[in-house]
């Protein structure tokens, strides 16, 4: 039996939900390296417990997932890998150096790196002539003196701080003078001192993404999802609409990007504004789509999406064509907090069909939780996910049910 390396931190429902039972519909064994494994024992526990797909044969093994020596150090006393695989956005540059170490297929540790690294990011593009945007750097042992030593001087206001390897919109604000861009810099350095900063041109525009797979060889361009934001100065993706192909010439303008990158195997999640035919790239994150997009994609286009990542990862090759469906559409909607406090109320996973749509409710938090107000991602409590081939009735079936329901959080 072929034995598959995951690396992992919190359990998500893209591992959960989507990887782990692709591991098993391809009889791999999953040695899960992990520094939670109790988390991902209760995340596969409450799995079962709701008659999810059939989980692998899995092993849980503690480790220091973010140290890619101790990875290193750890799989040859488990056992001799045939995969190494992440879809962490923090751990790929350690998957991708383990996977180098044994031999194995995976991604250059470069552009894994270069994809995590927002200012390397911005320093390649520039460097290989492709859509070169103002950007600054505060590294991390640099204190805010840095703002006033020329830098940031024809700094582009308004313009966008965030931290250089951050995720999911954390502290990601839109600044419109110095004054505030020292403020914010400031205030996220209090709660992450030492955090490396990236100052930006803020891109506007529509939001879009990218959806790619790849085997190093034959790269697919599979699906394209618009965005709609939250109002500024905060960046919280609200709802996600699934476009009916990936727009042209945005699409090529994007591929030649993620080829200068490095960019190519497996699965990627590419961020960009629409500026009339000009793609211009927000960012780049090397792995599956997250927040329920991946498994909604999987079901609706109709392809292994899953079992096709690993079997890269395992070194077969993608066929020539996916043969995704080309007549589904989607709507992910997210229901955000808009206070910090305790969930009181709030309605139970639901699965409901009609008038060819369906829709699939998910909470993401538990009654009795209690959160402040992140101003990210992490502010979701619940996400609905509709699918069919009518996007009115799609949108329809999504503002009933939203008016159906209630919400409620108290201090």
């Amino acid at each position: 039996m072929r034995r598959l390396y995951l690396l992992a931190l919190n359990p998500t429902d893209s591992v959960t939900e989507g990887f782990l039972p692709a591991a098993a519909r391809l009889g791999l064994a999953v040695t899960l390296l992990t520094d939670r494994p109790d988390a991902h024992r209760r995340a596969c526990a409450r799995h079962v417990a709701r008659g999810g797909a059939p989980l692998p044969e899995l092993r849980l093994a503690a480790c220091d997932v973010h140290d890619f020596r101790e990875v290193i150090s750890r799989i040859p006393a488990l056992g001799a890998p045939d995969a190494v695989f992440t879809n962490s956005d923090h751990l790929q540059t350690q998957a991708a150096l383990a996977a180098a170490y044994f031999g194995l297929p995976g991604k250059d540790w470069r552009a894994a790196l270069r994809a995590k690294n927002k200012a390397e990011l911005r320093r390649s593009l520039a460097a290989a002539g492709l859509d070169a945007v103002w950007s600054a750097e505060l590294g991390p042992g640099e204190d805010l003196d840095a703002l006033a030593d020329g830098r940031l001087e024809g700094a582009p206001f308004p313009c966008v701080v965030k931290p250089r390897e951050g995720v999911a919109s954390e502290d990601v604000v839109l600044v419109g003078d110095a004054t505030a861009l020292a403020g914010h810099c400031r205030e996220i350095r209090a709660r992450r001192p030492g955090t490396a900063l990236v100052v930006e041109e803020y891109l506007d525009g529509e939001l879009h993404t990218l959806e790619t797979l790849g085997d190093g060889t034959t790269l697919h361009a599979f699906a394209s999802f618009r965005t709609e934001l939250s109002p500024p100065p905060h960046f919280i993706e609200e709802r996600m609409s699934l476009l009916p192909a990936p727009i042209q010439p945005h699409a090529e303008q994007l591929l030649g990007r993620l080829k200068a990158l490095g960019i190519g195997f497996g699965i990627c999640h590419t961020e960009y504004v629409a500026q009339g035919g000009r793609a211009r790239l927000i960012e780049v994150n090397y792995r599956a789509i997250g927040d329920q997009c991946d498994l909604t994609l999987a079901q609706l286009l109709d392809v292994p999406l899953f079992e096709h990542v690993l079997r890269t990862h395992l070194g077969e090759p993608l066929p020539a064509e996916l043969g995704a469906r080309t007549d589904g559409r989607v709507r992910m909607e997210y229901v955000c907090a808009e206070r910090g406090g305790t969930l009181k109320s709030a309605p139970g996973a639901s699965d409901t069909e009609r008038d060819g749509v369906r829709l699939v409710y998910r909470p993401l938090r538990e009654l009795g939780e209690d959160h402040p107000l992140y101003r990210t991602n992490r502010d979701y409590i619940g996400v609905v996910r509709a699918t069919g081939t009518d996007q009115d009735r799609i949108d329809r079936a999504v503002a009933d049910f939203l008016a159906a329901q209630r919400w409620e959080i108290v201090s």
